[in-house]
């Protein structure tokens, strides 16, 4: 019996994470500062982790694959950070670009957080997601 509820929810984080890797995928190679670029390998494989966490769990819910982020949006974050580092690839902008995506992420999962009638074990791993989000931004403030 499928849980919609559950399955949104899980839908909705898979795609957000899926997002965040793509960016950090498209933006690594831009990336000169050596301690950021370890900042961001340590995100991407948090970003992994919580993505095998889903796939995991998801089976309990759907007989169906977690949704992930189309080809448009793909080629849309994959545009707008060519675009917005074309004039400036420096450190403090490249950082200021994953910034906003990372709030964009905390306001997501806290968003996914209110769904109230969610399984604890789904909440834990939003949970986990909105946190892991928030440390990003503490971690990312020192390249600006």
């Amino acid at each position: 019996m499928e849980k919609e509820n559950e399955i949104n929810v899980l839908d909705e984080l898979n795609k957000g994470v899926c997002m965040r890797q793509d960016a950090i995928r498209f933006i690594l190679d831009k990336v000169k500062d050596k301690n950021l670029k370890k900042v961001l390998n340590e995100q991407y494989k948090k970003y992994q982790n919580i993505t095998k966490k889903i796939a995991k769990i998801y089976p309990d819910y759907s007989e169906n694959k977690p949704h992930e982020t189309s080809t448009m949006n793909k080629a849309m974050t994959w545009y707008g950070i060519e675009m917005k580092t074309l004039m400036d690839d420096s450190t403090s902008k490249i950082t200021d670009l994953l910034l906003q995506g990372t709030n964009m992420g905390i306001i997501e999962g806290r968003k996914l957080l209110n769904h109230k009638n969610i399984d604890s074990t789904i909440h834990k791993l939003v949970q986990e997601y909105a946190d892991m989000q928030e440390e990003s931004v503490e971690k990312l403030k020192k390249f600006l």
